[in-house]
């Protein structure tokens, strides 16, 4: 079983990253309670394809009721945590802000989901991923040169800035309180988390190694040994080939015997030197770059597609991917070498197993009889 079995978790229902974030703890072992307020929340696709709600109870409770909110406060009585993901003030006005449940429950840990945080005068602001990242500097550092910055899907503000770090503050905070007793609450604000994913492009920016013209840099494209090529057969490659030795690999693999070649860090040249080597991988195809590349220390790996990915030999030896109730999706991880994390079980609605739910956190019968006959859940 996963290293969090034991650990219980409510997550009040929304979307994006407060999602991926109770995700994430139901794949290392988490029991964790998905509260849906009235109608099922997110898009319009069949219930086993929404791969963010994997190893959750869903729990479908009127959250505007008192007997809802006293309901969700019993669960949070017996909870190491709590995910939410509404704008400052909303859980307050609903009966269940945090004095409320620290009442309840002082070991709580009260995970806050914002985009722009719980306080600042962008707090009470609708928003999305791009929006986020903007502020934190990191679109602006991502495109070509000339050209406007390109949002790289919503990885960075919703899922690595937002869901991971609030993941993250949690474990934290749980185990801070088993020393403590105490819980407190955790505000993770996808502002915030983006700005620390930037943290060492801020210092190479302070060391004078990098510039704001995105495009241009070591990291972003720049470097004509770090970025992606198109061959021959319309498909695509990236090269990672930083440390000279990897770059020497590189132009021995690509019989690349053109002194301009030999001052890997002449930045001047980097635009000639990358339409020089574009022309060089567009000559083979994808695959024949893989026979003579991969696997080799010049850091080089064929640009796969979410069908290709699959059958790529080594996701198939780590069993990267797996399949769930017919849809492909990425395993657990990280991995551990003695608890193993897993997929508890497929995403599935609030249903007959409520009363399974309840019974198993405290409720009796005659509790939850009541429940369903006053249309509660």
């Amino acid at each position: 079983m996963g290293p969090l079995k034991g650990m219980k978790v409510i997550e009040i229902g929304g979307i994006g990253p407060g999602p991926f974030c109770s995700q994430m703890l139901s794949d290392m072992g988490a029991e964790v309670i998905r509260i849906e307020r009235g109608a099922a929340l997110g898009l319009p696709l069949d219930v086993k394809c929404e791969t963010w709600h994997r190893g959750k109870h869903p729990l479908k409770i009127d959250i505007k009721r008192e007997q809802g909110v006293e309901c969700i406060l019993k669960l949070i009585e017996q909870a190491d945590a709590l995910v939410e993901g509404f704008r400052p003030g909303v859980m307050e006005n609903l009966g269940l802000g945090p004095d409320i449940c620290f009442a309840r429950n002082p070991k709580l840990v009260f995970g806050r989901m914002t985009g722009w945080g719980q306080d600042g005068p962008l707090s009470q602001a609708a928003g999305h991923d791009i929006n986020y990242i903007s502020l934190s500097g990191v679109l602006h550092a991502i495109g070509r040169p000339g050209e406007k910055p390109v949002p790289p899907l919503n990885l960075i503000g919703d899922f690595g800035g937002g869901g991971m770090m609030l993941a993250f503050g949690i474990v934290c905070g749980i185990f801070e309180a088993s020393r403590s007793g105490k819980g407190q609450v955790v505000d993770a604000s996808m502002v915030d988390g983006s700005a620390a994913l930037m943290g060492m492009f801020f210092g190479l920016k302070a060391a004078g190694l990098i510039s704001d013209n995105h495009g241009t840099n070591l990291l972003d494209g720049g470097a004509h040994f770090y970025d992606t090529y198109e061959t021959s057969d319309g498909k695509w490659i990236s090269l990672g080939s930083i440390e000279p030795q990897f770059y020497n690999l590189l132009l021995e693999l690509a019989e690349i015997d053109d002194p301009a070649f030999k001052n890997q860090f002449d930045f001047a040249k980097w635009p000639e030197m990358k339409d020089k080597i574009s022309a060089i991988f567009k000559a083979k195809t994808r695959d024949e770059w893989c026979k003579i590349m991969e696997g080799s220390d010049i850091c080089f790996s064929p640009v796969l597609s979410s069908e290709e990915v699959v059958d790529h030999p080594h996701n198939i030896s780590r069993k990267t991917f797996v399949e769930v109730d017919g849809v492909l999706q990425p395993a657990p991880a990280p991995r551990f070498s003695r608890t193993k994390p897993e997929i508890q079980f497929p995403p599935t609605t609030a249903d007959e197993n409520s009363p399974k739910v309840l019974l198993n956190w405290g409720f009796d019968k005659g509790e939850i009889d009541i429940l369903i006959k006053d249309k509660i859940i």
